[in-house]
Formats: C-alpha cells, sequence, structure tokens
C-alpha cells in the first residue's frame, strides 16, 4: 500500500462563522472515522494561519531564521490528511471525498515518493 498525501488548500482570511466550520467539522470528522475504519487513515491535522510559521535556510554553515510563511499566496495550506491506499485511484476516492466535506477548497492528492 503506498502513502498519500491529502493537501486543503485555504484562502488567507478569516476562520469561517461557526455555522459554517461546525458543519466542515462534522463531515470531516465522518470522513476521518470512515478513514480509519477501512484501514485507511495514518494522520490528519489543521495548521495555524501562515503568520505562525518559521522559515529557516540554511547557507553558509549558518542557519536564517525568519517569520512568516515561505511564500507570499492569497492561498495556503491549512490542514492536511496521510492516507494509505492501494492505487491513486483509491486515493482520488477519499481525496474526492475530503473535497466535498471542505467544498468549496480545493484538495490536492499526492503520493509519497519511494
Amino acid at each position: 500500500m503506498k502513502q498519500y498525501l491529502l493537501s486543503i488548500y485555504q484562502p488567507d482570511g478569516p476562520t469561517p462563522p461557526p455555522e459554517v466550520l461546525d458543519k466542515v467539522m462534522a463531515k470531516l470528522d465522518t470522513l476521518n472515522a470512515d478513514l480509519k475504519a477501512a484501514g485507511a487513515w495514518v494522520f490528519a491535522g489543521g495548521l495555524h494561519p501562515p503568520s505562525t510559521a518559521t522559515v529557516l535556510r540554511a547557507a553558509d554553515g549558518e542557519t536564517l531564521v525568519t517569520d512568516g510563511p515561505f511564500t507570499e499566496g492569497r492561498e495556503h495550506l491549512g490542514g492536511f490528511t496521510i492516507i494509505t491506499a492501494p492505487d491513486l485511484d483509491a486515493a482520488l476516492e477519499w481525496g474526492g471525498r475530503l473535497a466535498d466535506a471542505v467544498a468549496p477548497l480545493p484538495v490536492e492528492v499526492r503520493p509519497f515518493a519511494g
């Protein structure tokens, strides 16, 4: 079984209001339960805003530390799920369910190397 990263991208801005966020979280809870029951769930997590990031760059034997996201953009990685699946088609089915749960946010499905 291969592992796949299901990445959720979200726009910069405030957290959605409870009436929107609560529905999304309920769908995510159901999806995570289904992933666990199928033996496909490995790990999932949401991330704090990009403004909380710290970027490290190694150069000339030193490490430069800077605040903020690595790149500036209108969208950022907001959360992710790591799954196991027998093939890309199966991973895309789970990714489609995740996209439905977080709609209209996009979900990227990528296999791990190796």
